[in-house]
């Protein structure tokens, strides 16, 4: 396979600091000691085999490479185990540790009311569940049919032992992320108002889910001091339990969220937004010009938010004349090694996307943050097609890697090493979908992803540590 290049910058291990000013902006770049290391000298990123090939898959559904297998291990339409229907469109997706070797798998569905929901096209399997078991009835005929459905499975057989609906009566949950704690936080993607025509609650939150074997539905409480937005995802650091989010939008920020209470979301907190420092209202989306260089660590600052609820659903406008740093389509993030690395689906010259890494402060969310900021890492702007288009759902693999969902027709799941070559994993090839939710389990043997208009699920497996 022809090697393609990007303009991708490494630097080495740090000797010491170098913080300079450019055009405005404060860089901090790594440095060594020797300028004579060639260690030292950027070079260009590739697009890799780091597992071969993709070989063509018989059936016709999702080529891998050598060696690697999948199993379809849901699909949409399909009865569970509490009675109600497999729905549509499953999206984000977390993998938790369960009793005696299972997986716990919880995933979001993006749904609308004319969408396939767990209650059937009419509803009626809704009739018997309490009303306070379900957030938003809608309006009839249609009810508000996001939500999350949970997978029980058995690992060495990849084996569905249950699967029940967990959270229901939201609209559009796209993705959102786990919890240190043994949760999944699910996000709306969509922020509609109580008393229009589909719905007679507000929507635009997230919702906490237990990652529970047990069948049963959680409690639909919104955790409104998170913020009333177009959420996608979220990264949730275990050292202090901050939650980071990403919106939407091609005007979108990126936000956190520090609690009161550490791993208790409902007692409260602040919402803020990021912010480069020194750079009121940055554009990292480098449309128009390349304001943010690739693989420079600019500090940032976070700015506090206050009427958070935003009924005219205008927090990200408000945000960005307080001097919060906007963002081109910010959608999947995975926190993990004390990093956190989001997609930006649109941003870049050619529009292909980006993805970013966050690196907390030390003292991250306390006062003494204004001592040694946060940094905010450009790390990928493929603007090749080949390498990479409109990077979506991400996670970071237990050896470091990250890997990556495309949304386009005919996706491919890419990963991108730590030096910032990409390389092909596999590709849908069976169905016009994006791939969505990949996550690993917690064993790291099992690779979980969707064919999301298709609504299947298939869990990958295959020789992950030989290259290692």
């Amino acid at each position: 396979m022809p090697e393609k290049t990007i303009l991708k910058k490494e630097f080495p291990k740090a000797a010491s600091i170098l913080a300079f000013c450019v055009g405005g902006m404060t860089l901090i770049l790594l440095s060594t000691l020797s300028s004579c290391d060639d260690s030292a000298l950027p070079h260009e990123a590739r697009l890799i085999e780091k597992y071969g090939p993709l070989i063509k898959d018989p059936a016709g559904i999702f080529n891998l490479p050598e060696g690697f297998t999948y199993k379809i291990i849901s699909r949409t339409g399909e009865v569970m185990s509490d009675g109600l229907l497999t729905p549509d469109k499953p999206d984000g997706m977390g993998a938790f540790a369960g009793s005696k070797g299972l997986v716990t798998l919880i995933r979001n569905h993006e749904l609308m009311p004319s969408h396939n929901g767990a209650f059937g096209q009419d509803g009626a399997l809704a009739a018997g569940i309490p009303r306070d078991n379900i957030y938003d009835r809608g309006v009839a005929p249609l009810i508000c049919p996001g939500g999350t459905t949970t997978l029980v499975i058995n690992e060495a057989t990849l084996e569905v032992e249950k699967s029940f609906l967990s959270l229901a009566g939201t609209l559009n949950n796209c993705s959102g992320g786990p919890t240190p704690w043994g949760s999944w936080i699910s996000s709306e993607e969509m922020a509609v108002s109580a008393g229009t025509s589909i719905c007679q609650q507000d929507h635009g939150f997230n919702f906490e889910v237990p990652a529970t074997e047990e069948i049963g539905l959680a409690r639909p409480i919104p955790l409104k001091a998170m913020g009333r937005f177009r959420h996608e995802a979220v990264g949730v650091d275990p050292r202090t339990s901050i939650v980071y989010q990403t919106e939407d939008l091609e005007d979108g920020l990126i936000y956190r969220y520090i609690p009161n209470q550490p791993g208790q979301l409902l007692q409260g907190g602040r919402l803020q937004a990021l912010a480069i420092k020194g750079q009121k209202s940055f554009d990292t989306r480098n449309w128009e010009e390349n304001r943010f260089p690739l693989n420079a660590s600019l500090e940032v600052e976070w700015i506090t938010l206050n009427q958070v609820e935003a009924p005219n659903d205008d927090l990200r406008a408000r945000g960005f004349q307080k001097g919060a740093a906007v963002f081109a389509r910010g959608e999947g993030m995975w926190f993990q090694n004390n990093e956190c690395y989001f997609a930006c689906t649109s941003g870049g010259k050619k529009h292909l996307g980006q993805i970013f890494r966050y690196v907390p402060s030390p003292y991250e969310g306390t006062p003494q943050e204004e001592s040694q900021s946060g940094t905010l890492e450009l790390f990928l702007e493929p603007n090749d097609s080949e390498l990479a288009q409109w990077g979506d759902n991400l996670t970071v693999a237990p050896w470091g890697d990250l890997i990556v969902c495309e949304d386009n027709p005919k996706p491919f799941l890419f990963g991108v090493t730590p030096e910032g070559n990409v390389y092909k994993l596999g590709q849908n090839v069976g169905f016009k979908s994006e791939l969505t939710g990949c996550v690993f389990s917690p064993s790291g043997r099992t690779l979980f992803v969707n064919i999301q208009h298709a609504g299947l699920t298939l869990a990958i497996q295959g020789p992950w540590q030989e290259v290692l």
